[in-house]
């Protein structure tokens, strides 16, 4: 894919009762966005970079919503830079990401030799939607490895895919059909163009969709696996619709979420009738892995975390 001359690189500062609606913001009409905790201020950094082409009128929206929705009206800077130079940083700050036993994500710049005993994802730092560095997909790709040892699902979804890091791994895995979806229409792009590179088209569907009101979601459900590394809140809205669409038995893997927010996002999924399986914890970020259960759960003993820096709960039965 030709690469523009120049970019633009969108710096805003928010609290963290912001940080949702305005990643979500930039997320909407930039390349790639980026956030870290300013600890001296207790605020969050939210950069965002996208490709010049005179209209603004999608990043305005976007962030007139993000205001509305959090009330807060962040001052913008907004930065003219060279592509070429970012491409270059880019590479140089995604090495490869080994992620628990059996995964490393790597970028297209990397020529070493792959390492042995992993299946190896490769995506493009320069057009990533999600290369393995965030605590969201790593915790996603643990789950998805401590699954692998014992259930083998048959329909499975992934939902706001992004780069389609998660179902790649799911089709290398298994060897079963995916059905990958984002709201995004360059995600889709971006995820068919990497399943291409990692030899799993034939197994990997990528499609435009808006969530559970997509008729393609309803026609192939029920899943018997569910990745949905989104956000908080929407992954709180539609709790009802993925407890429809979960097929007795299944498991969600759900991510995205800081770990203040566990807690809200785990209720929501309760009161649809899921059970929490796991969970796990890498620094801000927390993964939930719920199950459908087959019938009524019964009480559950409270899970002990372990005390390494990445928190694995106990996995599921």
């Amino acid at each position: 894919m030709p690469q523009p001359e120049h970019l633009e690189r969108i710096v805003l500062t928010v609290p963290a009762t912001a940080l949702e609606a305005f990643e979500a913001a930039l997320g909407c009409c930039c390349r790639t966005v980026g956030f870290f905790l300013n600890e001296a201020t207790n605020t969050w950094v939210v950069e965002g970079l996208r490709e010049i082409d005179g209209s603004d009128g999608d990043l305005v929206t976007a962030l007139i919503l993000a205001e509305a929705a959090s009330g807060i009206t962040p001052e913008i800077e907004r930065i003219r830079v060279p592509a070429g130079g970012w491409l270059a940083r880019s590479y140089q700050g995604f090495p490869e990401q080994k992620i628990g036993d059996r995964f490393a994500i790597r970028g297209t710049h990397i020529k070493d030799k792959k390492p042995a005993g992993r299946h190896s994802i490769t995506v493009d730092a320069g057009l990533a939607f999600g290369t393995g560095e965030h605590g969201s997909t790593r915790g996603c790709l643990l789950a998805l490895e401590m699954m692998a040892k014992r259930r083998r699902p048959l329909n499975i979804l992934d939902l706001g895919t992004g780069s389609g890091v998660l179902g790649i791994a799911g089709v290398k895995i298994w060897g079963r059909p995916v059905l990958a979806t984002d709201i995004d229409a360059r995600a889709v792009r971006v995820a068919t163009a990497n399943a291409a590179l990692n030899g799993t088209a034939r197994l990997f569907r990528a499609r435009r969709a808006d969530g559970w009101l997509s008729p393609v979601l309803r026609r192939h459900a029920p899943y018997d696996l569910v990745f949905a590394n989104i956000l908080a809140r929407p992954l709180t809205a539609m709790a009802h619709q993925l407890a429809a669409k979960l097929a007795p038995g299944g498991i969600a893997i759900l991510a995205g979420l800081l770990d203040r927010q566990a807690r809200w996002v785990l209720s929501a999924h309760r009161r649809h009738g899921l059970v929490l399986k796991s969970r796990i914890d890498d620094g801000e970020w927390t993964t939930l892995i719920l199950e459908k259960p087959m019938r009524a759960p019964a009480m559950r003993a409270p899970s002990m975390p372990t005390t390494a820096k990445t928190r694995i709960d106990p996995p599921f039965a």
